[in-house]
C-alpha cells in the first residue's frame, strides 16, 4: 500500500509474440524471461498483489511457479496480435476491482529493478497525479532524423529550419522504456490509457531501460543479467 491506498500490480504475458516466439518463457539468465519481472514486483514496498495475465497454460504455471498468483485466463479475443495493450489491463481491474493503484510490469523489461517501481509509484502519490510511467533518455534525437520526400530529397522528421549541429545543442527527448506503468484504477477506467496530458515521466537509466523485442534483445539481457547487470 502507498498512503493507506492498495496497489495492484499486473503482468501481461500472452503466448503469442510477433518477433520472439514464446518470448515471456525464454531462458534469460538462468530463468524465464518472466520469472525477473516476478521476483522484482515481489521486492516492492508498495504492491499488494502480483497477477499474471496470459490465455497461455504454460506462462500461467511458470508464472505460479515463481510465486505470482493467476486467478484467472485471459479471454482470448483479449491475447491476439492487434489486441490494444490496454485492454488486458482493463480487464484485470474490471476481475479484480478493489484496488486504488494499478501497476503494469511488463515482462520485456528484466532489467528494471523495485526501486524503480516503488520510486515511480510515489511519484504519482507525491504529486497527486493520475498516471506516471518510465522514460530514458533516447540515444538517437528525432531533429537529426529525416525522410526522403517523392522528388528523393531528405525532408527532416521536425520541420525545424533551426536544426542545431552540436549535439550538446540537442533538445533532450524522452523515450518510453516499457518498465514501469503506473495509474490510478479509476482514471484508467475514463481514460483508457496510461499516457495522457496527465501523465507524469519517471527517468530510468539507459542501462536498465533495456525491452526485448527481438533475439539480439534477449542476447543482451542474457547476458548482462548472467554478469549480475540487474543488482
Amino acid at each position: 500500500m502507498i498512503n493507506d491506498e492498495s496497489v495492484l500490480a499486473i503482468m501481461p504475458a500472452r503466448g503469442g509474440s510477433r518477433s520472439v516466439a514464446r518470448k515471456n518463457l525464454r531462458i534469460v539468465g538462468g530463468k524465464p524471461l518472466l520469472a525477473w519481472t516476478i521476483e522484482v514486483a515481489k521486492q516492492s514496498r508498495f504492491i499488494d498483489r502480483l497477477v499474471v495475465s496470459s490465455e497461455d497454460p504454460d506462462i500461467l504455471d511458470a508464472a505460479k511457479a515463481y510465486g505470482c498468483d493467476a486467478p484467472f485466463v485471459r479471454p482470448a479475443d483479449l491475447a491476439r496480435d492487434d489486441t490494444p495493450g490496454i485492454e488486458p489491463i482493463l480487464h484485470a481491474i474490471s476481475v479484480l476491482p478493489s484496488f486504488d493503484w494499478v501497476v503494469m510490469l511488463q515482462p520485456t523489461s528484466p532489467l528494471r529493478m523495485a526501486s524503480d517501481v516503488d520510486t515511480c509509484i510515489e511519484l504519482c502519490a507525491s504529486h497527486s497525479a493520475n498516471a506516471a510511467v518510465s522514460v530514458t533518455e533516447a540515444t538517437e534525437n528525432p531533429y537529426w532524423m529525416f525522410r526522403v520526400g517523392p522528388d528523393g530529397f531528405l525532408q527532416p522528421v521536425i520541420d525545424n529550419a533551426d536544426i542545431p549541429f552540436r549535439r550538446q545543442e540537442l533538445p533532450e527527448v524522452l523515450l518510453l522504456n516499457g518498465a514501469v506503468y503506473v495509474a490510478r484504477c479509476e482514471w484508467l477506467k475514463q481514460s483508457r490509457s496510461f499516457l495522457t496530458a496527465e501523465t507524469l515521466g519517471y527517468r530510468m537509466p539507459l542501462e536498465r531501460s533495456l525491452d526485448i523485442d527481438t533475439e539480439f534483445d534477449l542476447a543482451q539481457a542474457d547476458n548482462l543479467l548472467a554478469r549480475g547487470g540487474h543488482e
